[in-house]
């Protein structure tokens, strides 16, 4: 487990910028040290634990990089087309051991190895074969033309994959050209996630009639999981201090982080400050973001906890900002930074200096081809339709007062998020 001390996350302003949290979670949050080998088909969305350098150049072997007809540079054309004759055949995955003979050509196929002392092929679509059969070549191809040559992709010895690396399909498919079948990753990063609030019912449980549902739980799990990690559902805690700080102490040591969502703002039945501070260290993060300025982070026996707001909206968008980039570090994967899109506004808005907001959007092409950001008609971080009506959140910086239709905003998809 990481094991962080109680004031790990100590920040003496008055309220938290986004870019501080997040600076504060990469520095001051320890890389769990556990690790294990999964096979090749497994490996998409672990951690990479080691640097893996290239056993073999990609490609292992000069190859033809189209269908057609390999040449000596000697013999290319100068000024004229010329007629060769045919020398030999050579198949993906066959053999080219001799040489073409001088004022020859030979049949060659995609991916298939070069002759020796050939350097260029000829596309198939751009020669024509005379009467006698002889393959009648254009002039005007340099040396060297459609062929990869050894190590062209990637030279041997090169650092090809490195530790951190989050790994996707791309980065399982050079393992694999590697001829590798397992990689040494980090373990799961272990997530307890707990609901709190008498206002909530569980699905399938009964529900009162001044009840909720509870979806954030389900919402954070599913999140969590497409950060690869090991989720635990710990239910709902009720709002009872006693019983919360009992049920967080219980599971500090098991896990290698604690995600809450609800009972993080300053109401009078807002217990999971007290709870905490009952039993580790707490700072509360007013957080300058909008949706979702209440946001709790502590520390109980080592384990970090995370306290989001129980708003789904803002539940899901300091998710993006607190939680992932906890996650990430915790695996010690490399910075994942957002990269906002730009795209143009076709809606007004108005908001404060000072603090970070974030707009759900949908996108639609404008008559000019441009892609333009449309705002979801009604406000509310507690619209859960505004997640699914949307394509992403258009990001207004701190220094953002106002969005006018025309303007440039940057537009992160949701499929980015994650």
């Amino acid at each position: 487990m990481a094991q962080l001390s109680d004031d790990c996350f100590a920040f003496g302003g008055p309220m938290m910028s986004v870019d501080e949290a997040v600076g504060l979670i990469t520095t001051r949050v320890n890389a769990i040290a556990d690790l294990e080998t999964v096979a090749l088909v497994e490996a998409d969305g672990r951690v990479l634990a080691r640097d893996i350098a290239a056993p073999l150049p990609l490609p292992p072997f000069t190859n033809s990089a189209v269908d057609g007809y390999a040449v000596r540079s000697a013999d290319l054309p100068q000024g004229t087309e010329q007629a060769l004759p045919l020398d030999g055949r050579i198949q993906a995955g066959g053999l080219a051991q001799a040489p073409i003979k001088p004022g020859h050509t030979a049949r060659i196929f995609t991916g298939a190895p070069m002759p020796p002392d050939a350097e260029t092929v000829f596309m198939q679509e751009d020669v024509r074969i005379d009467k006698s059969g002889k393959v009648v070549l254009p002039p005007g191809l340099k040396p060297g033309a459609n062929v990869r040559p050894a190590g062209e992709d990637i030279p041997e010895g090169y650092v090809a994959l490195r530790a951190g690396q989050r790994l996707r399909p791309q980065h399982v498919a050079l393992a694999a050209a590697f001829g590798l079948t397992s990689l040494d990753v980090v373990r799961r990063i272990r997530v307890a996630v707990f609901s709190t609030g008498d206002e909530l019912a569980s699905p399938g449980e009964p529900r009162a009639a001044s009840q909720l549902f509870d979806s954030n739980r389900f919402m954070l799990m599913a999140m969590l999981r497409r950060l690869g990690c090991e989720v635990s559902d710990l239910g709902i805690l009720r709002d009872e201090p006693t019983s919360l700080a009992n049920g967080l102490k219980q599971v500090a040591g098991e896990h290698d982080l604690i995600l809450t969502t609800g009972g993080v703002s300053t109401g009078e039945e807002d217990h999971v400050k007290a709870a905490v501070e009952s039993i580790g260290s707490l700072v509360l993060w007013r957080m300058a973001i909008k949706p979702g300025r209440p946001v709790a982070m502590g520390i109980i026996d080592g384990t970090p906890l995370i306290g989001l707001p129980g708003n789904p909206v803002a539940s899901f968008v300091t998710f993006v900002h607190v939680v992932r980039p906890t996650v990430l570090a915790l695996a010690g994967s490399l910075p994942e930074p957002l990269t906002p899109i730009p795209v143009r506004a076709a809606f007004t808005y108005k908001k404060k200096a000072g603090r970070r907001e974030y707009v759900r959007v949908s996108l639609r092409r404008g008559e000019d081809g441009m892609l333009e950001a449309i705002k979801f008609p009604r406000e509310g971080a507690g619209l859960l339709s505004s997640l699914i009506e949307t394509d992403g959140l258009v990001e207004l910086a701190e220094s953002v007062t106002g969005v006018e239709p025309g303007h440039s905003v940057g537009f992160l998809p949701y499929a980015d998020l994650l």
